[in-house]
C-alpha cells in the first residue's frame, strides 16, 4: 500500500466501433497513470437499467418469466428494462413495471434501493432498482415486439428461499431481492 494517490486514465481517443444498434460498443485509446498508453481497450456503453421489486398487498413479489438470448435460457427474474429514450430513471421504472406486468404505479410508490454495476470493467451502465409495495395488475401488459414474458406473483420468503436455492439467479435481482430483504426483513420472514 503506496502512498500514491489513484487517478483516472486519460482518454486521448475514441472510436464508435458498434457492430448495430443493438450492441454499442467504443474504442478507446487511453493513458494510464503511469504513463502507459493502451490502444485497444474495448468497452459497451450499453445505458442505465431499472429493476423493481414489486410486492402485491399479500407481500408476493411479482416476478416475470422470459427468455433471454445472452444466456439462450428462460429466466426468471423481476422486471425492469432499459432506461427509456427521452425519460428518466423514475419515468422508465414506472413504464417498464407496467409493460412487462401490467402493475401500473406512481412516482410516490416507488422506494429507491439504491444502484449497481454489472461489469464495471467492460460496460457503462448502472441498474437503479426500486422496491414498490401494494402493487395490483390493473392493465394489460405492453411488450415489446421481442418479449414475451409469464408474470408470476411468489410470496417474498419463497422468492429468498429461489435465490438460496439458485432458481433466480441473474445478478441485478439477487441483488435487489437481497437488498430488500435486508431493509424490510418482516416482509421477507428473516
Amino acid at each position: 500500500m503506496g502512498n500514491t494517490e489513484i487517478q483516472k486514465w486519460t482518454v486521448l481517443k475514441e472510436e464508435d466501433v458498434s457492430p448495430s444498434p443493438w450492441f454499442p460498443l467504443l474504442r478507446h485509446t487511453v493513458k494510464l497513470q503511469n504513463g502507459n498508453i493502451i490502444d485497444d481497450y474495448f468497452f459497451a456503453p450499453l445505458g442505465d437499467v431499472v429493476i423493481l421489486v414489486a410486492l402485491t398487498p399479500r407481500h408476493e413479489v411479482i416476478l416475470v418469466k422470459q427468455y433471454k438470448h445472452g444466456l439462450g435460457d428462460i429466466l426468471l427474474e423481476l422486471p425492469g428494462g432499459m432506461q427509456q429514450k427521452e425519460k428518466s430513471i423514475i419515468e422508465s421504472a414506472l413504464n417498464e413495471l407496467e409493460e412487462e406486468t401490467g402493475v401500473k404505479a406512481t412516482a410516490s410508490q416507488l422506494i429507491a434501493l439504491g444502484k449497481l454495476a454489472n461489469n464495471a470493467t467492460k460496460t457503462r451502465q448502472i441498474t437503479y432498482g426500486f422496491i414498490v409495495f401494494d402493487a395490483e395488475v390493473t392493465t394489460v401488459q405492453k411488450l415489446d415486439s421481442t418479449e414475451m414474458i409469464d408474470v408470476i406473483n411468489v410470496p417474498a420468503p419463497q422468492v429468498l428461499q429461489m435465490v438460496k436455492d439458485g432458481e433466480i439467479w441473474t445478478v441485478d435481482s439477487v441483488a435487489f431481492i437481497l437488498k430488500a430483504a435486508l431493509l424490510y426483513p418482516d416482509v421477507f420472514g428473516v
